[in-house]
This record gives structure tokens, sequence and C-alpha cells, in this order.
């Protein structure tokens, strides 16, 4: 008992939830704010504290727009909480695209990283960091051991991970060999439409399919970036959005469509 001589309450307890949990920092969950989305998800929402993989469909794998559009509005929540890292090997991240999607780029941090590698050193250092909330990371792949640093080095501080599966420069795809992400999304841009009474481009929207989750369900949805709007009219933006609000908002669940009611041939 001498261990615990000097210590308050408070740290005592802290201590013993620690080593409850396995020594894991308790992040909890991001609530995309839609009931048809958090059931899917363990605990109602992302889980925080761990790495997410994002791939995209076709020529994403190589660009990466979309899934980069949808890992900034995932991660834009926790922007707001403390400091984000993106790392990535092509230096072709366009700022003021995050910002029109409403990620606030003051507390962007961007790092190039030489080589596969490099990225995922990177990426587990700065998880390991006090005061990182999120970290986004293009690699073109994460195998089993590099997949478990990945979480490790998350539970040290609680951040989390967005990993986007990205070829910046062509080439084959890499052979999964199996995956230690919380949950993996597939994204692919959709046709947007303009505000009621507008004329134009409307929100960014996102096909997205879950396709793995660990501890959930699967799912497939159509997404709309809630505080991006390129209507003339239009003076809602992201900075006007409440903290409670997600930046991603369920236009439809691709579920939901029904078939049409069959019609009775007449004789």
């Amino acid at each position: 008992m001498s261990g615990f001589r000097g210590k308050g309450l408070a740290a005592l307890r802290a201590e013993i939830a620690a080593l409850e949990a396995g020594g894991r920092a308790e992040s909890g969950v991001i609530p995309f704010g839609e009931p048809r989305v958090d059931a899917l998800l363990p605990g109602g929402g992302l889980p925080l504290g761990r790495w997410h993989e994002i791939v995209g469909e076709g020529l994403e794998a190589e660009t990466g727009a979309a899934p980069a559009a949808f890992a900034a509005l995932l991660a834009a929540p926790l922007a707001r909480r403390g400091e984000a890292v993106w790392v990535f090997r092509r230096d072709d991240l366009f700022t003021p695209g995050l910002a029109g999607l409403g990620f606030p780029p003051e507390r962007l941090i961007q790092v190039c990283a030489r080589d596969e590698a490099e990225a995922l050193s990177v990426m587990e250092d700065v998880l390991a960091a006090r005061g990182v909330a999120a970290v986004v990371g293009e690699v073109e792949g994460v195998d089993l051991t590099a997949g478990r640093r990945l979480q490790l080095a998350a539970e040290k501080q609680g951040a989390t991970a967005f990993v986007l599966n990205r070829r910046p420069f062509g080439g084959r795809a890499r052979r999964g060999a199996g995956s230690t992400a919380a949950t993996r999304w597939r994204v692919a841009s959709a046709p947007s439409e303009p505000p009621a009474g507008e004329f134009g481009l409307g929100a960014p929207r996102f096909r997205v399919a879950l396709e793995r989750c660990r501890g959930g369900r699967t799912g497939a949805f159509l997404f709309e970036a809630a505080g991006a709007f390129a209507g003339t009219n239009s003076q809602q933006n992201f900075g006007e959005m409440t903290d409670a609000a997600h930046p991603l908002r369920l236009v439809a669940h691709m579920g939901d469509r029904q078939l049409a009611p069959a019609q009775r041939i007449a004789a």
C-alpha cells in the first residue's frame, strides 16, 4: 500500500479505471446524430481512440479526393478539440477545400513523408503526442503489424486516426492481409443538389458503404457535407453550426429504397 501514499482519491480512481480498461484511454464516441447510422456503431457513434480505414473506388484510389473530403468531415469535430495532423506522400492537399468543408485549417499540421514506412512512423509518433486529437494518414496499405502499432499509439492519449488507402503515384493495389481497424468505409462521389429555389451546385455528397465495423453492423448511406453550401443565396456555413452538430448529414439510407408496388394487369 506504500505506493498509494500521497495520491489523491481522484488519482487512485483513475488508476483503477485504467487497470480495469487494460490501460487504454477512455475516449468515447462521436455520434452522427442520425439514429439509422449511430445504431450500427458500437456505443452509438464513431469510436474514438481507435483508427479507421477509408478507401476509394476507381481513380479515387490514386487521387483520393472524395475519401480525403470524407475523412476531413469525420475529423472536423475532433479538430475543434485539439490539433489535427495530416500525413501524406504526395503534397497535393488543398487546404482551402478543407476550409470550405468546414474543417478548421488553423488546427491543421501537414507532414510530407518520404515513403510508406516514414508515413506510418510519423502517424505513430503524433498519435502518442499530447494535444493531438486526430491524425489523417495517406498510405497504400496497413498490414496487421502496422495496424496493431497504430492502435497502441492511439490508445496512449486517446487520439483518433483515419487511414486513407491511397496510391498517390499509381501502381497496383496491394492485397489486403486483414485489418485491425475499428471501421472500414468505402467512399465515392455522388451528384449534388442545390438548395431549394437555387441554381448551380449544392453541397458535396458521398456514397458511403460501411464495410466493416468491429462490434457493430454494416450499412450503406448517402451523406452530404452539412456545412458546405455552394448556392449564392445561402448564408449558412459551418461556423454557424453548433458544436453538437455533425458536419455530415444523412440524405438517404441506401437500405430505405423499396420496390415499387406490383400493379395488377387487367385481363
